[in-house]
């Protein structure tokens, strides 16, 4: 049995954001990951955006890593030359009723501490994107864009350059309370399984996260997932020219995200997406025939674009603790010593903003460690 001082589950961005920061002062860390690479899950299938902070509730762990994230990853990305841009982003309102829906999201943005907002008018947002329609919007020059690939690339080398190490193509099995540490059984590639002994368990496991949590025997009613899948279509490379910024519609209550909303990549192509539709089990097919329901959805405010520039993209599923209709929930972010289990460190629910505060979480989690 090998002996190592930290086990980190999952690769993706909120897993290696804490083993880099953890890989500075710590030795002896090993993140086991059940996919063949890092970020094959939801750290790679959404819309790779910086927000800004403006749609989570104050006091919110959401609101609280999304706003020192922000500040965090553009810092990092800018030292460490990942391609990242401040595109800025528009949140329109399509009629004078959403009007109101939008002033209000614009104080709370406000109140938030996202001091840089504007509330522009019909007229301002035409001179910033002459193909949309709307009656106003919220503009937000802080929400941006960064490459995810290249972000969880540099994470990785600067782990293992730390002396860290990731097992691919290994999956988690059980984990059993031994003295004052985990013994921790994996499975590998070959489906041969051995044991890691370890001090501190960090679940970071993301669509796992509640599995991962109940072997140890945290089965607790307030920490199981909902499945929320989102579908991209991208548009044809003829409209590219039409879109500088991010381009959102108001929230609405009763969506699982934010609404069907335009984003770019670093390239400068557009994506549509994501829906969303409660799941019972991860699947990333995409129904080419829901391209009408993309198209109805942004027609009204996206006059440019007709059915035949739509196209299927991508496809990913969301970690969410509130179900369809049910009301707000913070990240779970909780050192599980008040259960009985002391260097088990739970991260569940981490859906949107999560790739933002990833950095500030990480934070946490050493300050936990």
């Amino acid at each position: 049995m090998e002996k190592v001082k930290i086990v980190i589950v999952g690769a993706g961005a909120i897993g290696l954001s804490i083993a880099a920061e953890l890989s500075r002062v710590h030795k002896d860390i090993v993140v086991v990951e059940r996919n063949p690479a890092f970020g094959q899950e939801t750290s790679s299938r959404n819309s790779e955006v910086i927000h800004a902070g403006i749609y989570y509730p104050k006091d919110s762990l959401k609101l609280k890593t999304c706003l020192e994230g922000k500040a965090l990853l553009y810092e990092f990305s800018a030292r460490n030359h990942i391609p990242h841009k401040k595109t800025g982003k528009l949140i329109i309102a399509i009629d004078k009723n959403e009007m109101k829906d939008l002033e209000k999201l614009f104080a709370r943005g406000k109140a938030n501490g996202v001091d840089d907002l504007t509330l522009i008018s019909k007229a301002d947002v035409k001179k910033m994107e002459p193909g949309i329609n709307s009656e106003g919007a919220i503009y937000s020059p802080s929400t941006g864009i960064l490459d995810t690939h290249s972000f969880m690339k540099h994470l990785v080398a600067s782990f293992e350059k730390n002396g860290g190490q990731i097992a691919y193509n290994t999956e988690v099995a059980g984990i059993a309370k031994k003295g004052s540490g985990y013994e921790v059984t994996v499975i590998d590639s070959q489906k041969e399984s051995f044991k890691l002994n370890s001090d501190i368990i960090i679940n970071a496991a993301g669509l796992n996260s509640d599995r991962i949590a109940a072997f140890v025997g945290l089965k607790k009613a307030e920490y199981k997932l909902k499945y929320c899948k989102g579908d991209y279509f991208r548009l044809s490379h003829s409209k590219e020219a039409n879109i500088k910024h991010l381009v959102y519609p108001v929230p609405k209550e009763d969506r699982g995200g934010l609404g069907i909303h335009l984003t770019l990549d670093m390239t400068g192509s557009i994506r549509l997406g994501p829906d969303d539709e409660y799941v019972e089990r991860i699947d990333y097919k995409i129904d080419p025939s829901k391209a009408r329901l993309f198209y109805e959805s942004v027609k009204t405010f996206l006059p440019f674009v007709k059915l035949e520039d739509i196209s299927p993209d991508t496809s990913g599923v969301r970690p969410k603790l509130q179900g369809k209709g049910e009301g707000f929930r913070d990240f779970i972010i909780r050192h599980e010593d008040v259960s009985g289990f002391p260097g088990f460190i739970n991260l569940i629910g981490i859906e949107s903003p999560g790739l933002t505060a990833s950095l500030s979480i990480a934070k946490i989690v050493a300050g936990m460690v």
